[in-house]
């Protein structure tokens, strides 16, 4: 009956006189805010609206007053849903909004400068990008510091208001983890607008990262170091404070990773190729050959030497090359520029590591026409002193050169006759003393054979004592009391004294008896070695191609086992005594 007659203020009395419940209150409140927003009266319609937040749904009131005209109802009861904290992301956006359009920026900042955390009734994410979309930058900025977004932050000073110098500022109070991110994030923008306070943050970054005083880190944290080669994609139009990044680099951390040293010498070999002054282009030479000579590059040696290649940089060509044994680049470079010198330079300098240096320098002095009898002589005489090359080889190579005479080998040529002579007659004076002993050893064996022993011998030559009997008697001449001989004689048949020789003898027999069907490793030799007669005449000695015998073929072939045995012990103790 009072609804009808629209005496709401007297129906709400009697239902809280009767103690009806909150949603039956909130029912009299709506049809009363109803009653009144029909009649035109909005604000008394948004008081009562108000007193239904928590009962009644908020988008049935906030339909009501979307009109521009009523926006000042809407934001009163926005304000209340927030106080009493039942707004929704999409509330917050709408009363600020409200602010925005009624340009109130007194309560846009009592909304959002809240005292604590607790007192915040919105969610700050979604205030900071309502504001930030409205152009309220400053209000944003205070919401995202306060309240540690930092991303929003930096995203509003670097792409709205263009403060480069506060963003950096503030990357330089976060965290390491957050100011290694957001220095990734934004770091060729700072970059390109404010280089040298970026390459400082950058290179404290990268070493020993502590947080500004009046940052979010903790400065009693242990230090923490980006990985600076992250960070050189930033550099890409600033190549000066990229060289003063990677040189502080070099020098504070010297465990730097490998990409900092490849792309500081990268730099230097830049700046080297096109610098025009001739003084300020021979200190990068000597800075990229100081960087070469530190030993960074053994793991990326090919690396290294690609980018001297690139630049021309020869010095730190050759380098590479002689650093990684690389002889015969060295003298294929020099041969190409025709730096005769440089050539025999390197023969001297690597010709022990690599003798066929010598070889191909006398080819390239052969192959050319105008006059280089200066340095063929020199080739000549190394090529003599290492007997390198056989002399027919020499001059054979020569005869490729039209303006190479006889005198330039003449003296090659005699000295190296005159050394074979002198070879020679040593090799027919030892083949010489060879069949004089060997015919005398041959007479020994013969009187052994056929004429009787006679032993003379009157001390023990164990003991050194007087010879008594009983006594043991060889062959080579030894004699020994029978107690000395059983007590060191390791077999009856073998001399004590002549035992250790003789078996190192016959360990090399047996060495080469096992040796001698070795025919790969023969002809590995026969390949390397530089005079291939040696080879063949030292095979020939261990009896590679014909059958080992001890001795000759004795006249009769009657003899017995046992008297066989035993010449042949006797010619092997007489070689070795003969020896």
């Amino acid at each position: 009956m009072l609804f009808k007659k629209n005496l709401f203020e007297m129906a709400i009395n009697l239902a809280k006189s009767q103690h009806l419940d909150s949603d039956g209150l909130a029912q009299i409140f709506m049809q009363y805010g109803d009653h009144l927003y029909s009649k035109g009266n909005h604000d008394g319609a948004v008081q009562q609206y108000i007193r239904t937040i928590g009962r009644l749904e908020p988008s049935y009131v906030i339909r009501k007053f979307l009109d521009a005209q009523r926006i000042h109802n809407l934001t009163a009861y926005l304000q209340t849903l927030h106080r009493q904290s039942l707004a929704n992301a999409d509330h917050t956006t709408l009363l600020l909004n409200c602010y925005t359009k009624l340009k109130d920026s007194s309560k846009l900042e009592e909304f959002i400068k809240t005292k604590s955390e607790s007192e915040v009734h919105f969610d700050v994410e979604t205030a900071i990008k309502v504001l930030r979309q409205a152009g309220y930058y400053s209000h944003a900025l205070y919401l995202a510091e306060n309240h540690a977004h930092h991303e929003w932050y930096l995203k509003i000073q670097l792409e709205d208001i263009k403060n480069y110098q506060e963003a950096l500022q503030y990357i330089g109070k976060l965290p390491f983890e957050q100011a290694e991110s957001n220095m990734k994030r934004y770091g060729k923008i700072l970059m390109h607008h404010i280089p040298e306070q970026t390459t400082q943050l950058l290179k404290g970054l990268c070493t020993d990262y502590r947080p500004s005083p009046e940052g979010w880190g903790d400065r009693e944290a242990p230090c923490f170091r980006a990985n600076s080669e992250e960070f050189i994609p930033i550099f890409a139009n600033n190549p000066r404070e990229l060289k003063a990044f990677l040189e502080h680099m070099s020098e504070v951390q010297p465990d730097s990773p490998q990409g900092i040293y490849d792309t500081l010498l990268e730099l230097r070999l830049q700046n080297w190729a096109h610098e025009k002054d001739p003084q300020a282009k021979e200190k990068l030479h000597a800075e990229a050959i100081s960087l070469l000579k530190s030993g960074r590059f053994c793991d990326v040696f090919d690396k290294a030497l690609v980018l001297c290649q690139m630049h021309d940089f020869q010095d730190g060509v050759l380098y590479l090359y002689e650093q990684g044994k690389l002889f015969q680049q060295i003298m294929h470079y020099h041969m190409q520029h025709e730096q005769y010198r440089q050539v025999i330079a390197v023969c001297e300098r690597h010709g022990e590591q690599d003798p066929s240096l010598w070889e191909q320098a006398l080819s390239y002095f052969a192959r050319k026409e105008e006059d280089c009898k200066e340095y063929v002589a020199a080739v000549l005489k190394h090529i003599e002193n290492k007997n390198l090359m056989p002399p027919l080889l020499v001059v054979q190579t020569l005869a490729h050169n039209s303006t190479a005479t006889l005198s330039i080998i003449r003296d090659y040529l005699v000295q190296k006759l005159q050394k074979q002579s002198q070879q020679i007659a040593q090799d027919e004076l030892r083949v010489r003393r060879y069949r004089e002993e060997t015919t005398r050893i041959r007479q020994e064996i013969q009187e052994l054979k056929s004429s009787p022993k006679i032993f003379q011998k009157t001390k023990c030559s164990i003991c050194n004592s007087a010879l008594e009997l009983p006594s043991v008697h060889f062959l080579c001449g030894h004699s020994f009391h029978q107690h000395c001989f059983e007590s060191y004689s390791e077999s009856d048949a073998d001399c004590p004294t002549c035992l250790p020789e003789n078996r190192k003898v016959m360990d090399m027999i047996r060495a080469q008896e096992q040796k001698r069907d070795l025919h790969d490793q023969f002809q590995h030799q026969l390949k390397c070695s530089n005079d291939s007669f040696s080879v063949i005449a030292d095979y020939f000695g261990r009896g590679v191609f014909n059958k080992l015998t001890l001795l000759t073929d004795p006249p009769t072939s009657r003899l017995t086992p046992s008297l066989e045995a035993g010449l042949q012990r006797d010619l092997l103790m007489h070689s070795r005594r003969g020896t």
